[in-house]
């Protein structure tokens, strides 16, 4: 099954995917931080049930993990594949995952909250993204009771996500406006609107790669309609404003330079580590969108993004690995996948 990074989507040459999340708890059982073994075992119960037996066509579709009997390289994985939160793996005790066969869709059952429905869609698609959220959604509420307030919406751990209890984001690749230096300026003024932008993998982290996750703040006085159409409006405006950087600063030889390294390395390095690796795929990644590299697709840069990653390595390789073993073979994917591309020289990076 082909997985949901595998493509690219709208506006791909910016934005690498959509997310919508649904943040839902029962109202019989506390929150799971006060929940004990036996009453998690009882919540992830009720949620499997209502998944796997419900009437959706996408029930046979699911596979459900238990989070304890995963390796610590699994769990990783999980994170870097943009299935759950780094919070989710955390504490993995009495946690269960529902996973759609290409990744497209998650359940996390006793995160932060009962159940968090996510969904992934390749571009820019949060109409897309939403509708099969809902359709999620719409399936628990029927044979689930959810904790709801007519005043404050759906209850939440976090007072942060009461009201609807949806998070919307949107993974960018924004390298032209982070080499402008514009970023602490950008995510000040999105701070304003009620929209936060962080790193790839969420609050605390870094932008590795040139990749930004732009999301909505405000879940509480605001429809769900609202609050995505506030974001695809802002999110268009960034698109913008990346092709003008890209445009920009593709005028300077030091850039055709850096873009044009990268992808010779990508060729024949025998070594390369995380950092470097996600500085060069970004790299091409702004040659593909700046017209300077050919015959090469976003789609095999998404995947590479994600397939290099540590754990994800190793899990695909199947055994732990001595960081000088990742570096190697790390460089032995991206050769691999560079050279099977079969890409003839391009007279832009000649020139």
């Amino acid at each position: 099954m082909d997985k949901w990074y595998n493509k690219s989507g709208n506006e791909g040459d910016v934005v690498i995917s959509t997310r919508i999340r649904f943040a839902r708890n029962l109202k019989e059982y506390p929150f799971p931080c006060r929940l004990n073994d036996e009453t998690k075992c009882k919540v992830t119960a009720l949620v499997k049930d209502a998944i796997l037996n419900g009437n959706s066509a996408l029930a046979s579709r699911f596979e459900y993990i238990q989070m304890p009997e995963l390796t610590q390289e699994e769990a990783v994985s999980l994170v870097e594949r943009h299935l759950v939160s780094p919070e989710f793996i955390s504490d993995r005790q009495g946690r269960g995952l529902l996973l759609l066969d290409d990744e497209s869709v998650s359940v996390m059952i006793n995160e932060e909250d009962h159940i968090r429905i996510q969904v992934m869609h390749q571009g820019l698609d949060l109409t897309a993204a939403y509708d099969i959220a809902d359709k999620i959604d719409t399936l628990l509420d029927e044979r689930l009771n959810f904790a709801f307030n007519d005043k404050l919406g759906y209850l939440t751990q976090c007072p942060t996500n009461l009201g609807t209890g949806m998070r919307a984001s949107l993974m960018l690749h924004l390298p032209g406006l982070q080499q402008s230096k514009a970023m602490n300026r950008i995510a000040s003024t999105l701070s304003k609107l009620g929209l936060v932008l962080r790193g790839m993998y969420g609050e605390g982290s870094e932008p590795k790669g040139a990749l930004y996750q732009l999301s909505n703040q405000v879940t509480l006085g605001i429809s769900e309609e609202q609050a995505m159409s506030n974001l695809r409006d802002v999110a268009l405006q960034l698109v913008a404003q990346e092709r003008e950087a890209r445009n920009n600063l593709t005028k300077n030889i030091e850039v055709i330079d850096a873009i044009s390294r990268s992808y010779g390395l990508s060729r024949y390095a025998r070594l390369m580590s995380n950092e470097e690796c996600m500085k060069l795929l970004s790299n091409i990644r702004f040659g593909i969108a700046a017209g300077i590299i050919d015959k090469l697709d976003f789609d095999i840069i998404n995947r590479l993004m994600i397939e290099t990653q540590p754990a994800t390595l190793m899990k695909n390789v199947g055994k732990k690995l001595s960081p000088s073993e990742r570096d190697r073979i790390r460089a032995d994917v991206v050769r691999s996948t560079m050279l099977k591309t079969n890409i003839p020289n391009n007279r832009r990076l000649e020139n």
